[in-house]
């Protein structure tokens, strides 16, 4: 029970349609084993609601929220709710990101659409979220904030947005640790490598017209470690341990969690 008595938002706390598990949803679970009561955040209020089935059906305690992200009214809100609900606000996760899924494409092909909207999903949102939870942390001269960037923001990725707004918020997390670490509020970021999971997966598969098999071995292929792609567990562990105390003096830290890829060869 490392977050007993502890209350967390998961933003993206339901999942894409396809196989397994995503990233938020396993966070979500993951964080309610451990003890804390979860707001479950999501655009797709029936996806959020499986998750909140799940956490009840080992025992956990949560609450559906939906929200659309790129709407900051509705973070507005959704902090509100999570205060309304358990009286403060311990942990904020950050899960939401787009990319393919958005529109977003290689420099010469890519639309002023799909852009702002990758932007308004990827980074923004992340940044009025903690907007809006930042005063209640301060309040409480304490808090959690995990944010989920990617290995495409230090490593080659195709893509315009997603890399822009990925590396965009390597900065904006180390800016929040350093300008609320007198609040005792900590913050961190991980980097996901390649995951076995539906937006990453199964987008792709849709995508360029593959099977999810094809998709998944090309995948496996470029893992260092066992040539094997991490799980959603793998993320949520590695928030797990930002959240909990045994990260207490850590903040301000980029943590790749990615079977080797970021390693130097050579």
């Amino acid at each position: 029970m490392r977050l007993k008595d502890r209350t967390a938002i998961v933003v993206g706390a339901g999942q894409s349609p396809g196989e397994g598990m995503g990233n938020g949803r396993a966070t979500a679970l993951t964080f309610a084993r451990e003890g804390a009561k979860v707001l479950c955040v999501d655009h797709n209020l029936a996806s959020a609601q499986e998750t909140v089935e799940m956490i009840a059906a080992k025992g956990g305690t949560a609450a559906p929220f939906k929200a659309d992200v790129t709407k900051t009214g509705e973070l507005k809100a959704m902090a509100a709710d999570a205060v309304a609900r358990w009286g403060r606000i311990d942990i904020l996760h950050n899960n939401v990101g787009v990319s393919l899924s958005g529109g977003d494409a290689e420099l010469l092909q890519i639309s002023e659409e799909a852009f702002d909207r990758c932007v308004a999903i990827n980074l923004r949102s992340c940044i009025f979220a903690a907007k809006h939870v930042i005063p209640i942390m301060r309040q409480q001269r304490s808090g959690a904030i995990i944010n989920i960037s990617s290995m495409a923001a230090i490593t080659t990725y195709p893509y315009v947005a997603y890399k822009a707004t990925k590396t965009a918020m390597i900065a904006f997390t180390e800016q929040l640790a350093y300008q609320n670490a007198d609040y005792g509020i900590r913050a961190n970021v991980i980097l996901p490598g390649l995951m076995d999971t539906p937006m990453a997966v199964d987008t792709r598969a849709r995508e360029f017209g593959k099977s999810r098999a094809e998709v998944a071995a090309e995948r496996d292929s470029k893992v260092p470690l066992r040539k094997k792609m991490g799980t959603a567990w793998d993320v949520a562990n590695a928030a797990l341990f930002l959240a909990s105390d045994e990260a207490d003096f850590i903040t301000g830290v980029t943590l790749p969690v990615d079977g080797g890829a970021s390693v130097r060869r050579g």
